[in-house]
């Protein structure tokens, strides 16, 4: 279970980092059911997303760090939420995006659990 939940959390840490840069070469009008965002907010959760990317990696090298994991992913978790549900509501017809970021939240969600109950980082 350990190395399942070291696998996610590092394909989770490079997706949210790519997610995290791209916020910052791209407005969130870029995408229509996301214009709701200001551009202030949207590189902030670039920030955060960041942050998170470190948080999933840090308990690797520095095991009183462990907390951050699970921390980080639902921090991800709830911005992948966010996404959705303002996808959801701006009715667009297009619904990969949504599956997507509820595929992603879904398993930062694990992580989370993995990390609180399965397979704590000790």
């Amino acid at each position: 279970m350990n190395i399942l939940l070291w696998t996610l959390q590092i394909l989770i840490a490079i997706h949210t980092a790519i997610g995290a840069l791209w916020k910052f070469s791209n407005p969130a009008q870029s995408m229509q059911s996301l214009a709701a965002i200001p551009n202030a907010a949207w590189l902030g959760l670039g920030v955060i997303e960041l942050l998170c990317c470190l948080g999933l990696i840090v308990p690797l090298l520095y095991k009183p760090g462990a907390i951050l994991a699970p921390l980080a992913a639902l921090v991800i978790a709830a911005s992948m939420l966010l996404f959705s549900l303002l996808h959801w509501q701006s009715g667009e017809a297009n619904a990969g995006p949504l599956y997507y970021w509820l595929t992603v939240a879904v398993l930062c969600v694990f992580i989370s659990y993995g990390r609180l109950v399965l397979a704590p980082l000790k």
